[in-house]
């Protein structure tokens, strides 16, 4: 049984499993990328104790969903996989997974790439950190949407 392109989850993830199971079987594979994101102990000059991710299940994965379809018309890959925790995580924890699977490195450095510039503008998460000063919602980035933006997609998040 292959695994899903997406999941939602609270609970933590092994790169390496997920990679072995998206080239499972694969003889056409002949490069894998894949990118992991990490809490981080700081952000904005403030000190990060926690923060907590949350979605709306169902259109989360969806809209992920749309996206990995979108990354399949723009490159030439054969597979793709998206893990993102919600609820509470601590620094250092692992958040997000993408792995892409294509012939070569190109194809799959692009669609990697993409894919997490997307999620990070784009997928319908809320984060909201721990800092001394107190709970912070965490806002989209100028920078990320000019990332997305390279991809010929234009959003402008407030």
């Amino acid at each position: 049984m292959t695994s899903p392109r997406v999941l939602i989850s609270t609970e933590d993830f092994n790169l390496a499993d997920e990679v072995a199971a998206l080239r499972a079987g694969d003889k056409r594979v002949g490069a894998v990328c894949s990118f992991v994101g990490t809490v981080r102990d700081r952000n904005d000059g403030s000190t990060v104790s926690s923060m907590e991710l949350e979605h709306y299940p169902g259109m989360t994965e969806k809209a992920i969903e749309a996206m990995i379809d979108e990354a399949f018309v723009r490159f030439d890959i054969f597979g793709a996989r998206v893990i993102h925790r919600v609820g509470l995580l601590q620094p250092l924890d692992q958040v997000v997974m993408v792995a892409v699977t294509s012939a070569h490195r190109f194809e799959s450095f692009q669609a990697c790439e993409f894919l997490m510039d997307y999620l990070k503008t784009q997928a319908p998460f809320w984060k909201k950190e721990q800092t001394p000063e107190g709970a912070r919602w965490v806002d989209a980035r100028s920078a990320d949407d000019a990332a997305l933006a390279k991809w010929g997609i234009s959003v402008k998040n407030a």
